[in-house]
């Protein structure tokens, strides 16, 4: 998959979502905002299928990161509470992205999971319970109270279920990963 044209197609998504939301907002500009939600919600969509077809770790959180970024960019800056948790999840990404890295090299990463506590609440499926598991049910969670928000529309809420998806396929592949290294 290329990496640069799914940063694209993330990045115009949003923007068309960002511009749609705000259009229902201007009298004489629903119409136009309706049509730019709406495509930014399918090319989101796509995008973030398709990411989720390649069941590459990487690639998801690649999609879920261009997405988060963008919003916080898109973010009014008055509105603390959003930028706040983009804010957060961004970070849990950036984390993510370096058990990843660690994953991919096995010798260090037998090492590294000798680090970990063996009790079970430390542990997914035997394996250690790292930042990428930590960023991935954060964000689960995250999805999930934008679900159960009252007046979300309904084709973003298949958005933010394909999301929630996409989250559970990587953090499987992830843990194949683990395995791997771990053998």
């Amino acid at each position: 998959m290329d990496l640069s044209g799914l940063e694209n197609r993330i990045y115009e998504a949003a923007v068309n979502i960002d511009f749609g939301r705000k259009g229902f907002a201007v009298r004489g500009k629903e119409q136009e905002g309706r049509i730019a939600y709406e495509d930014g919600i399918a090319e989101a969509f796509d995008a973030f299928r398709q990411a989720q077809m390649s069941a590459e770790p990487k690639i998801i959180f690649l999609a879920e990161y261009y997405f988060l970024s963008q919003e916080l960019e898109l973010c009014d800056e008055r509105d603390k509470n959003a930028s706040v948790s983009l804010k957060s999840a961004i970070e849990s990404f950036d984390e993510a992205f370096l058990c990843l890295d660690l994953v991919e090299n096995h010798s260090v990463y037998k090492l590294v999971e000798k680090s970990y506590p063996h009790r079970i609440k430390y542990r997914v499926k035997g394996f250690p319970k790292d930042a990428f598991h930590i960023a991935c049910s954060g964000h689960r969670t995250r999805l999930k109270n934008s679900l159960s928000a009252i007046g979300i529309d309904p084709i973003e809420k298949s958005l933010l279920e394909q999301r929630r998806l996409n989250l559970t396929t990587a953090k499987n592949s992830y843990t194949k990963k683990q395995k791997l290294a771990l053998e």
